[in-house]
């Protein structure tokens, strides 16, 4: 199947599962996604798959991405930090529509590819960041928007503490091990609004930055 009839595949897929915002849409149509996968994936890039990345990442499936960018109610005047760079794919559709995303990795292999790789595509509003994910960007906080692309069985309270007031976080809960449910937090004057999206499976977030690769 060629690539122009999976990616159109692929839109057709999203906007069947309920996606209309028309910038995620729009995002999901131009970001190059054969670019932020394995050389070998190549040809099946615009599928609907979860992809193996180096250090035992992965690219998570574009209906994923999709959802959790949808959740996030994006703006061009906000601010979004990003946990879990990986290939730099999440952070491509995130600075196709925020003013400014703040992208954080505890593998500089990875970190340094994919900052490598946004800028030759021209993403010039992103700083990818070697560090500790569940320490979020103190030094570059409040976040307008958070999200977390990697599993945690509780959100790190250094992370809601980043989070302006009426901003959103949106993260996969629960065990790593097993499927986790896709949570949203609204940060408001009573406290946190929390909401169920789907049933999702990410690999753990780590703890630390990677002293090897």
């Amino acid at each position: 199947m060629s690539e122009d009839l999976q990616r159109a595949e692929l839109l057709l897929a999203l906007r069947k599962r309920g996606m209309r915002e028309w910038q995620v849409m729009r995002a999901m149509e131009q970001v190059p996604r054969e670019r932020f996968v394995e050389p070998a994936f190549r040809p099946i890039a615009w599928r609907d798959l979860a992809l193996p990345l180096d250090c035992g990442q992965t690219i998570s499936q574009p209906t994923v991405v999709a959802l959790m960018t949808e959740a996030l109610e994006l703006g061009p005047s906000h601010s979004v930090l990003e946990i879990g760079t990986g290939s730099g794919y999440q952070a491509a559709i995130l600075a196709s529509i925020a003013g400014h995303v703040v992208t954080l990795e505890r593998f500089r292999t990875l970190a340094d590819s994919a900052a490598r790789r946004l800028a030759a595509l021209g993403y010039a509003n992103v700083e990818v960041l070697v560090a500790d994910g569940r320490e979020g960007a103190p030094q570059r906080a409040p976040f307008d928007r958070i999200i977390l692309t990697a599993a945690v069985e509780e959100v790190p309270q250094a992370l809601f503490e980043q989070l302006a007031m009426g901003g959103i976080l949106v993260a996969p809960v629960g065990p790593p091990e097993a499927t986790q449910t896709l949570m949203r937090y609204r940060r408001g004057l009573q406290g946190l609004e929390t909401r169920e999206l789907a049933r999702v499976r990410f690999v753990p977030m780590l703890a630390g930055v990677a002293v090897v690769l």
